[in-house]
């Protein structure tokens, strides 16, 4: 029995699909089958059930999914602690949302590489349900979206948060210095769509206020919304530092009538079982590179 064995049955086991896992483990599926083969005639016995059209595990593979997994950690620890500068290898997928892909995310894979020079960093970009949902079937390693998870399979850790502002063009409403909530039943408000983490603030906002917009308009895009912003097409909130820039450039104005918005916590989630060491180094760098404020050619 062989480690490279062992993480081929655990990933097999938690992850949809052997396709998922052998991906986890940069190996193609017809590897990853051939180890956990080798696995089962070590032992005598099967561990996934083939006769179905997917691969599903038997009573003793269940049994030995949480062993398989405690070893796999211990080896990691032991790993860990032989060297200081324990550098990762292999590839790494990660989710992460728009605003961070825009903002701070190609620093963070610049760092993760420039510590861990043998790991291939993968971003995939997409709203949080999106991102989420990868993340809990084993399609990702970790992500970095607004949080935390509602999931129960995923555990999420606070890493720092990003500020809103809202803005609207004169061409939209008139003199936004003398609008307040009590305007909004009239007007139109382009925000994200409800998948996104951005709505929650939004919708906590709505709630206090006591007020509904007159007509939602939604765009999946950070730069599609300033865009539509800026034609005056309605009112809505940005990020503060692309808000700054739009101001100081006299595209759009403050809502000063408007109660600010609370800051958006993001968080660095992973799976509950997954407790490899790498984590804690990929989260530790995570929040090192946390900084929301904007480029100003996306602007």
């Amino acid at each position: 029995m062989t480690l490279k064995q062992l993480e081929a049955f655990y990933w097999a086991a938690t992850c949809r699909n052997f396709a998922i896992a052998a991906n986890r483990l940069n190996i193609s599926v017809s590897s990853l089958s051939k180890r956990i083969g080798e696995l089962e005639a070590s032992i005598g016995a099967d561990l996934f059930s083939r006769s179905a059209r997917s691969a599903t595990l038997t009573a003793l593979g269940e049994q030995l999914v949480p062993h398989a997994k405690d070893l796999l950690r211990n080896a990691d620890q032991f790993m860990q602690q032989a060297s200081n500068n324990l550098t990762f290898s292999g590839r790494c997928r990660f989710g992460a949302g728009e605003l961070t892909s825009l903002t701070w995310m190609p620093r963070l894979i610049e760092t993760i590489q420039q510590a861990h020079p043998n790991l291939l960093v993968d971003p995939f970009v997409g709203v949080g349900e999106l991102v989420e949902r990868g993340l809990e079937e084993g399609e990702l390693d970790f992500a970095v979206i607004a949080g935390p998870s509602s999931r129960a399979s995923i555990a999420s850790r606070l890493i720092g948060s990003a500020e809103f502002e809202w803005v609207a063009s004169a061409r939209a409403v008139g003199d936004p210095a003398t609008l307040t909530p009590a305007d909004l039943p009239g007007l139109t408000l382009i925000t994200l769509p409800q998948s996104s983490g951005a709505i929650r603030i939004l919708d906590d906002w709505l709630t206090e206020q006591h007020v509904s917009p007159g007509r939602n308009q939604c765009c999946n895009s950070w730069g599609g919304i300033a865009g539509m912003l800026r034609l005056g097409l309605g009112l809505g909130f940005l990020p503060s530092a692309w808000a700054r820039i739009l101001i100081a450039r006299g595209d759009v104005q403050p809502l000063p009538g408007f109660a600010p918005l609370r800051p958006l916590p993001y968080t660095f989630q992973w799976r509950r079982d997954d407790t490899r060491p790498m984590l804690d180094s990929l989260r530790a760098l995570a929040e090192d590179c946390l900084d929301f404020h904007a480029p100003t050619f996306l602007v």
